[in-house]
């Protein structure tokens, strides 16, 4: 077995109605002048309110940050970490989808007034602390929540990442109550982002180890065997529970053996043409797989005994193709969109998206198989 390193959230709750204990958990932190980050469509849909009345009722006073968008830009970071530092807050808490997480975890980093945002950005670039941070996903997705990542928009159309062990809250709750209103395509498109953590981290070239490998074959059978019921049924609070760990397991999976390519191909359509993260990992997913599978194609056979498939493939490579077909089975089950030409973009903007890809040099060496410029454009023109 090769040595490695791993860390993660120190604390994992996962139980429905465990939301309702923040207040518990701010009083253990020793918070008492909040800073609840969140968005305006979770606050519209009174998901907020029981939470602030939790804690004013335990005499936590909660300022709520409800400004964050999706790929949440510099502009919005730095206003929310200028309005916590003048009301002296002492914790933050993050509640929503990865971007509302991303913006806490920084929040928690430059309330504290020691470093500047544009001095985080890298890897491992915090040598300063945080406050008290306390983490809660209302999707299925993204597994914010015990990653050691950040990703913010810093151009029209770049990101860039804060990579730091700093941004790892010291609670992150999963509770599905949070999650049963969400939309059949969000329940989706977050779903399959999930997958591809757990995929993409089993076959990650550099860092890929005994304990994520184990920690992402979990997740990948969890969220294989649950999705398209937390789709059809947004109700049905097992699935739902089953989606949020899933997600968290992959997301401490790839915090610890990093993405690669089909995240690689994904960023630019979301930099360019704001297509959700989950559905532009959709959208390249198949064609990333069959190019790594000339490589990986054990792993992939390995992979196909997640989806409780039966199988009488016999050769590794033949259940790898298994492995890839169980895939596009759950994309058109969940009924994501499988073409760029659906989504506004025109062949003429191909090229351009092949060239930002080549910019993500930081997720595809990670990749099993090498991707130039030239693979980039193929694969996006094979999903065109």
């Amino acid at each position: 077995m090769a040595d490695f390193d791993f860390s993660t959230t120190k604390t994992l709750i996962c139980a429905p109605g465990s939301s309702s204990r923040l207040s518990e958990l701010c009083k253990a932190l020793d918070i008492s002048n909040l800073m609840l980050v969140t968005d305006k469509g979770l606050l519209d849909a009174g998901i907020i309110q029981p939470i602030v009345s939790q804690l004013e009722s335990n005499k936590i006073k909660p300022l709520i940050f409800s400004d964050v968008i999706a790929d949440p830009p510099e502009e919005v970071v730095i206003e929310a970490a200028s309005r916590a530092k003048e009301n002296r807050i002492d914790g933050v808490l993050g509640l929503g989808g990865g971007s509302s997480m991303d913006v806490a975890k920084l929040i928690a980093v430059l309330a504290k007034g020691e470093v500047a945002i544009e001095h985080c950005y890298g890897i491992d670039q915090i040598s300063s602390d945080r406050l008290p941070l306390i983490l809660v996903p209302t999707t299925a997705g993204t597994g914010s929540e015990v990653t050691p990542i950040s990703i913010v928009t810093t151009g029209k159309t770049t990101k860039t990442g804060v990579v730091s062990s700093r941004l790892l809250p010291d609670y992150a709750v999963l509770d599905a109550e949070l999650t049963l209103n969400l939309p059949a395509h969000v329940t989706a498109a977050t779903g399959v982002d999930a997958m591809v953590h757990a995929i993409e981290a089993f076959t990650s070239k550099v860092k890929k180890n005994f304990y994520s490998d184990m920690l992402a074959k979990q997740a990948l059978s969890l969220l294989s065997q649950n999705i398209g019921t937390a789709v059809k049924d947004g109700q049905n609070i097992k699935a739902r529970q089953n989606m949020l760990l899933g997600s968290a397991l992959a997301g401490q999976a790839f915090a610890n053996a990093p993405v690669a390519a089909v995240h690689a191909l994904a960023y630019p359509l979301g930099g360019h043409f704001h297509i959700p993260h989950g559905l532009s990992n959709a959208l390249v997913l198949l064609p990333v797989l069959k190019i790594n599978s000339s490589v990986v194609y054990e792993q992939y056979s390995e992979l196909l005994e997640c989806f409780n498939a039966e199988s009488e493939d016999q050769t590794s490579v033949s259940r790898a193709e298994s492995f890839i077909d169980e895939m596009e089975k759950i994309i058109d089950d969940v009924e994501l969109p499988r073409k760029l030409s659906d989504l506004d973009i025109g062949e003429q903007d191909l090229p351009l998206l092949a060239r930002d890809a080549m910019l993500q040099q930081r997720l595809l060496v990670n990749n099993p198989v090498d991707i130039q410029e030239k693979d980039a454009l193929a694969i996006y023109q094979s999903v065109f």
